[in-house]
């Protein structure tokens, strides 16, 4: 009985982990450069120059960290750039996921439009876009924007592991839940109670 008290214990230390946005995560919800291309014809949008994106993004941080090399040791240049392409990361995959979201918008109102019995959808005024065709337009948007930020995120990660040497993994911080830890204190006032 000793031994199944220690062990639930033990698990109930296990610190819970607020996980960091990986470069799969990026991979999953930005466009990549062939359905970048396709966005950017099909809808007219200038044409974005993936390779030069993450290319500049790589020099940026490779002569970031060569800028700073004499005043950061090894591990705080690795800290320091491990936040760096953390922030491009973030930012890629919020930007994937809202492009998603805008996609999925596209698609409803695109599917409600083509309902010959909605009013509610039918095209606006001669001279205007349908709200569906709004939204379309809008996704695409969203998802070239997305892609230069995906490609942006790569160059930098690129850069980290020619500097650094390995490959960058997010940082998985521990979740603050105060309310949690004095929930448990309660807890276990109350149940020193039945002792």
């Amino acid at each position: 009985m000793a031994k199944a008290a220690t062990q639930s214990r033990q698990s109930a230390r296990v610190a819970q982990l607020r996980k960091g946005a990986t470069l799969e995560m990026v991979r999953l919800t930005c466009p990549d450069t062939a359905q970048a291309l396709k966005l950017a014809e099909n809808f007219g949008i200038a044409v974005i120059d993936s390779d030069g994106i993450r290319e500049l993004h790589e020099r940026l941080i490779i002569e970031t960290a060569d800028s700073l090399s004499e005043a950061l040791g090894e591990r705080a240049m690795q800290i320091h750039l491990q936040r760096i392409v953390g922030a491009f990361v973030g930012s890629a995959h919020g930007a994937g996921q809202f492009y998603s979201r805008a996609v999925t918008e596209a698609r409803d109102a695109t599917a409600k439009a083509a309902n010959d019995t909605r009013d509610e959808d039918l095209d606006g005024p001669v001279g205007y876009d349908s709200a569906a065709q709004r939204k379309r337009e809008f996704a695409a948007d969203m998802g070239v924007q997305a892609h230069a930020l995906r490609m942006a995120a790569e160059g930098t990660i690129a850069a980290y592991k020619q500097i650094i040497g390995e490959v960058w993994k997010p940082f998985d911080r521990p979740v603050d839940n105060p309310g949690h830890s004095l929930d448990r204190k309660a807890a276990e006032t109350q149940m020193s109670a039945f002792d």
